[in-house]
């Protein structure tokens, strides 16, 4: 089997270097990274050079450099706002391409983006992981075949911590494109949308900066409702709440009520507890599938393979509109209707 030249665009996002660990490891890839931008980030988070050095893998000095090598695929691991610039340099170049979550922070950027590699012909897929875990198959699964009956509501929770240490761009509005709203609505934003297989007709949301108000200017909480053609009402809980002390870096459920059953996923739930005289404290330890790697499967195998991905980018842009519409509710204090989506 030919190995795959595969790059990584950027350390900026948190899962970088567990994309580069997995990709690194694995016999039918050869793996390069750039990491441009590292300059400009704080001085204590470790990118570049340093995080190159200690993954074991090897960095070039720029985008350009990297899509010289003649690139088969990318993970595009930017700050959210500039996520259009790398994938629109990769479909020039007939890369496929994996994005980081949101896929933009604007839907002109996304439409960009979704005309960019169309018209290339080469894959633009989301990473949205927890499509992938065993236990949302069999929910869905369980779904189509009726079990559950006709759903009434779906609640959802994706809680976590500010990345206030790792990656304190998250908190800038212009390059994250916002705060935990845009952070942790799209990965439920995504289930729903592949269970139901239709995008909301309405969105209503509230957000506060009760949490970290002293040190952020951006949200840390907020709830957003849903509401489909069906009746069907759906809500995200996105907030980052878990605390410093808190064992893990946060968790995701999701609830699915019908009128003939229920059915829960906790994606995170597989761990064992460590008491760490080191750290002076509790942690969780995951001892159950990695997600990661079972979407990194999926990619290269479309790309080997030259089937359509899932999930695509149209996904991508249809729950940054749920993210948008739920701004634009925030701000106004009403309901927001959602017009247009993509398939």
């Amino acid at each position: 089997m030919r190995r795959l030249r595969v790059g990584i665009a950027s350390f900026a996002h948190v899962h970088a270097s567990g994309y580069a660990s997995l990709l690194r490891d694995r016999t039918d890839v050869e793996l390069v990274t750039t990491d441009p931008d590292a300059a400009t980030a704080p001085t204590d988070e470790l990118r570049g050079a340093s995080l190159a050095r200690q993954l074991g893998v090897r960095l070039l000095p720029s985008y350009e450099a990297m899509f010289a090598e003649g690139l088969d695929a990318v993970l595009v691991c930017t700050e959210n706002s500039r996520h259009r610039e790398i994938v629109e340099q990769a479909a020039a170049a007939g890369v496929h391409v994996l994005c980081e979550k949101p896929l933009a922070t604007r839907l002109d950027d996304a439409e960009a983006m979704l005309r960019a590699c169309a018209q290339a012909n080469v894959i633009l897929m989301v990473a949205y992981p927890v499509r992938f875990h065993p236990g949302y198959r069999a929910m869905r699964e369980a779904m189509q075949r009726g079990d559950l009956g006709r759903v009434l509501a779906i609640t959802g929770t994706n809680n976590g911590q500010a990345p206030l240490a790792s990656r304190r761009w998250f908190l800038d509005p212009e390059l994250a494109g916002g705060g935990a709203l845009m952070d942790h609505t799209v990965h439920l934003a995504d289930l729903l949308d592949d269970l139901l297989n239709a995008s909301p007709q309405q969105v209503y949301a509230q957000v506060n900066r009760v949490v970290h108000a002293e040190e952020v200017s951006v949200e840390t909480g907020g709830l957003i409702v849903m509401t489909y053609a069906d009746g069907t009402i759906s809500t995200i809980d996105c907030s980052w709440s878990a605390p410093a002390s808190y064992p893990s870096w946060g968790g995701l459920t999701l609830t699915v009520e019908g009128d003939r059953g229920s059915s829960r996923l906790d994606a995170f739930a597989e761990n064992i507890e460590v008491f760490d005289d080191r750290t002076g404290g509790l942690r969780w330890d995951a001892v159950g599938v990695n997600l990661d790697a079972l979407m990194l499967d999926e990619f290269l195998m479309c790309v080997r393979s030259g089937r359509a991905a899932q999930p695509d980018g149209a996904v991508g842009y249809r729950t940054l509109q749920v993210v948008l519409a739920a701004y634009e509710s925030a701000s106004s204090g009403q309901p927001v209707p959602i017009e247009g989506t993509k398939t």
